[in-house]
């Protein structure tokens, strides 16, 4: 009858160990909720991007104002036959 105790306590001990030391202790699980976590948040964010360019590839596609806008807006490009008037302030 001892040594089924002594069997009992091992099983228990070994149990013991690995729910609190090693892989899928606690403090494994909640390393791993934590990574989820913040990779979900990350996810949220290029998703987010992913969003707002593929609106602008939908508009890019569909209109030329928003081509002319970008151009004006970005490389200073004007229609022809207009005048661009440069103010400086020196």
């Amino acid at each position: 009858m001892k040594w089924l105790w002594v069997v009992a306590l091992l099983l228990l001990a070994g149990l013991q160990y690995r729910l609190w030391v090693g892989e899928g202790s606690l403090a494994h699980v909640t390393q791993l909720k934590q990574e989820i976590a913040e990779q979900s948040r990350v996810n949220e964010q290029l998703l987010e991007r992913n969003r707002v360019l593929t609106a602008e590839v939908r508009e890019l596609k569909q209109g030329l104002e928003t081509v002319e806008e970008r151009a004006r807006h970005e490389l200073g490009m004007i229609r022809e036959g207009e005048t661009l008037f440069q103010l400086s302030t020196d």
